[in-house]
């Protein structure tokens, strides 16, 4: 029914989670391979972004490699210990006339190693590239080199160890990627000094940087070597004000900031204090993250937005991480309120990190 009443379809998320017992005892998913349907040509002929599961049939990598040359965008996972990729994917990817941003999950020893020599054929169109590596360790990293066209880089990864997860990133802390705009650094990547020689790099184009390791040398280094950031995603201790204060005098692009507030990290106040008197000119918006209850007073609140009167309309997210943000204080809220309606606040919200 969806192949026949579908024109044209351009994103399919096709995960197939439901599973049924094999005669064997182990879990079987139980599918369809839908592109050898009658009108699946028509179909899928113009699909530009796929999201799927690798332990698909590989009849289903088959017949799309025969119908669908114009994905844009790939996400593959890769889960449950495979490491060999099917020859239909390779073939699949390998006929791609323009493919821009592909994202890899790796799910439980899944392994995408053996994709890498097929990836390489689009180094010249891929601008985005994830690496997600979910419960596993160590997963290679260091063939991002070959893609020196990459506008944006990210690492991400879910793990219950807190050993460090790109053991080879070592061998990117001296490539340049004269492109590259937007950069993503988990918890526990790896050394903090492979970071810094990486931004040293290619820290001058980068637009959005999103780093949740705590290291101060680090943080320090984003100053000297990131004069053009945008945006920024950083975790300060509370001995680290100073450092923010560096952070806007030398990045006089910046204009939206995450922070950590709590009992290890910044206050609330001396945040919004140091904003008002050294954030540059087109600065205007503040994510919190509370990592401790909320103690900023309404006073300290209202004396910030008065301040913000002739600056750009402030952005002010509330973030929680299971403990009470600003929103739990009505005089806040008021506050929030009276500064909205002047049009000093653009916008409030309040959601978990």
């Amino acid at each position: 029914m969806l192949v026949t009443q579908t024109s044209s379809l351009k994103k399919l998320t096709y995960s197939d989670h439901q599973y049924t017992y094999g005669h064997e005892g182990n879990f079987s998913p139980n599918r369809i391979s839908f592109t050898c349907f009658s009108k699946a040509i028509d179909c899928l002929t113009g699909l530009s972004e796929l999201h799927c599961i690798l332990d698909l049939p590989s009849e289903f990598f088959y017949h799309l490699s025969k119908i669908s040359h114009n994905l844009h965008s790939l996400n593959i996972t890769i889960r449950n210990g495979v490491s060999k990729i099917p020859n239909e994917l390779k073939e699949l990817i390998s006929l791609q006339n323009n493919l821009k941003n592909i994202k890899l999950s790796s799910y439980i020893k899944g392994d995408w190693t053996d994709i890498i020599p097929t990836l390489t054929k689009h180094s010249n169109t891929l601008t985005k590239l994830h690496l997600d590596s979910e419960y596993n360790h160590d997963l290679p990293v260091s063939w991002i080199s070959l893609f020196s066209n990459l506008k944006e880089i990210k690492f991400s990864y879910v793990t219950m160890n807190h050993g460090l997860q790109f053991g080879d990133f070592e061998k990117l802390q001296n490539v340049t990627f004269p492109k590259l705009q937007y950069l993503s650094i988990p918890f526990y990547c790896t050394n903090p000094e492979y970071i810094i020689k990486f931004l040293e790099n290619n820290g001058k184009n980068l637009q959005e940087f999103y780093l949740e390791e705590v290291d101060r040398t680090l943080n320090s280094s984003i100053a000297k070597f990131c004069p053009d950031l945008k945006k920024l995603s950083i975790a300060f201790k509370n001995s680290e004000m100073d450092t923010l204060r560096i952070i806007f005098n030398n990045c006089q692009y910046l204009e939206s900031i995450k922070v950590w507030c709590g009992v290890y990290w910044l206050k609330e106040k001396e945040v919004l204090e140091t904003i008002t008197k050294h954030s540059p000119k087109n600065f205007c918006k503040l994510k919190i993250c509370h990592y401790s209850d909320s103690e900023l007073l309404p006073e300290d609140l209202e004396s910030f937005f008065i301040s913000w009167k002739n600056r750009p309309s402030f952005t002010l997210i509330n973030s929680k991480f299971g403990y009470i943000g600003l929103e739990k204080n009505e005089e806040n809220m008021e506050i929030i309120k009276k500064y909205k309606n002047l049009g000093i606040i653009k916008r409030f919200e309040t959601k978990n990190c």
